[in-house]
């Protein structure tokens, strides 16, 4: 018996070798897997768990993270990369309370840990904001609209400035074009502009439904695109390959236009540029990443900051909340950016009837339309994000018979090849940004 239980232990550990070099290796499900066996063989290692959570949180994972870390610190209370991995991937979510108790453990544990003292800051300072702004909030009824006290005629355009112009208030295909070639060399538009574009596409967008119905007729094609996230060049390329937006050759771009790329100002003007333009020829759905807790933490708040100002931040939380959720093309395929629901029975005129003008909630049909995955095995489990859920292909099968649509396109996920299908050929994840994060995946 003791034979068999050292062997294993050692068996663990050369797997836990092989994961770690996986890891090193920027291959993040494969040391997901070898972590798996090293656990099955000895699940009383904490640093296994530790492990395994650190790579389910770069592969965005978090909940599942949360759920090995705290096993981790279940073997093993002052283990302090148990608390550190749990705290990351509570920071990853937005959830900075929860963030602050596990890394104020890791500095009780160890004080002169460098990398720790940060993010305690980090997590201190959001805690302290989220408290102020709970304080001094007013309710809905209450909230001002930042764009209806936004005119962007009255800011003047310095003769000095070289770049694309709107003459009046018609956005021009010339306009655009110049915009585009503008942004390739890594120069922005004037403020005027650019607020001009944000604000033309708020009102275009709050007039649609929650729902919105796409026809497109006989022999005609229609393009769907997926995560794009701050990619320009890459948003650039699919108009190469494919023409640019018009009415004769529309897009769909299915959420998560920004973040974590360093161009995401720049996409989301083109889209909401082309969207001006071309009101049937641009539909844009919202993701995850169109919200405030998210641009907050992935990078779009700050790019915003530096680029623009405070005010377009507040102006892109207030726009982000118009998009619409979901797309029906032609009856018959269900576009949205994430995925299906808790529960069955959920019609198209509950998802029309949804009031989408706020900040994505924790739960419900909206929570879940932007954050679950589809999963290989029936029924339905908890998220591996740690937000919505994951949901297997009888749940697909039951949704398109009740709503008698045949097929479900949907984003949010990454996928080397670019698009994936699913659920007996009835579910098509499509990804759309090849450089994400700046670097091919």
């Amino acid at each position: 018996m003791g034979d068999s239980s050292n062997s294993n232990v050692q068996k663990a550990e050369e797997l836990k070798l092989r994961a770690n070099d996986a890891f090193k290796a920027n291959k993040f499900s494969q040391a997901v897997e070898l972590y798996d066996q090293a656990i099955d063989l000895n699940g009383s290692n904490a640093v296994y768990w530790a492990n395994r959570a650190f790579a389910h949180t770069k592969l965005e994972e978090y909940g599942s993270a949360v759920q090995d870390a705290t096993k981790a610190i279940e073997i093993d209370p002052k283990y302090s990369k148990g608390y550190y991995r749990r705290g990351a991937a509570y920071l990853a979510m937005g959830k900075f309370k929860e963030a602050l108790k596990d890394f104020q453990q890791v500095k009780r544990i160890c004080p002169n840990d460098p990398d720790a003292t940060r993010k305690l800051k980090e997590c201190e300072k959001a805690v302290q904001k989220i408290r102020f702004e709970e304080a001094i909030s007013v309710g809905d009824t209450e909230r001002r609209s930042i764009a209806d006290s936004l005119d962007y005629h009255i800011i003047e355009v310095e003769p000095q400035y070289t770049g694309a112009r709107i003459d009046g208030d018609t956005i021009t295909l010339d306009f655009v074009k110049q915009m585009l070639e503008d942004f390739k060399k890594q120069r922005c538009i004037h403020k005027r502009y650019a607020l001009q574009i944000v604000l033309q596409a708020r009102d275009l967008l709050r007039a649609v439904p929650s729902l919105v119905d796409v026809n497109v007729p006989n022999g005609c094609h229609f393009t769907v695109c997926g995560d794009v996230h701050g990619q320009y060049f890459d948003l650039l390329n699919i108009f190469e390959l494919n023409g640019l937006p018009s009415e004769d050759n529309p897009y769909l771009f299915n959420g998560d236009f920004v973040d974590r790329g360093s161009f995401s100002l720049e996409v989301i003007l083109t889209l909401f540029a082309f969207k001006c333009l071309y009101p049937t020829g641009m539909y844009l759905a919202r993701g995850n990443h169109e919200s405030k807790s998210m641009n907050k933490i992935y990078g779009f708040e700050g790019e915003v900051k530096s680029k623009l100002s405070d005010t377009f931040v507040e102006l892109f939380a207030e726009v982000f909340c118009c998009l619409p959720l979901a797309h029906v093309i032609n009856k018959k395929v269900f576009v949205v950016h994430g995925g299906l629901f808790s529960v069955d029975g959920v019609k198209l005129s509950d998802i029309k009837a949804i009031d989408r003008f706020c900040e994505p909630p924790e739960e419900g049909l909206m929570c879940e339309i932007l954050w679950s995955d589809p999963q290989p095995q029936p029924g339905r489990g908890p998220s591996k994000r740690g937000v919505g859920l994951s949901f297997g292909g009888d749940v697909t099968k039951r949704f398109l018979e009740d709503n008698n649509l045949d097929l479900v396109v949907r984003s949010h996920e990454v996928k080397d090849e670019g698009y994936e299908t699913m659920h007996d050929g009835k579910l098509i994840t499509v990804f759309s940004a090849p450089n994400y994060c700046d670097q091919v995946c």
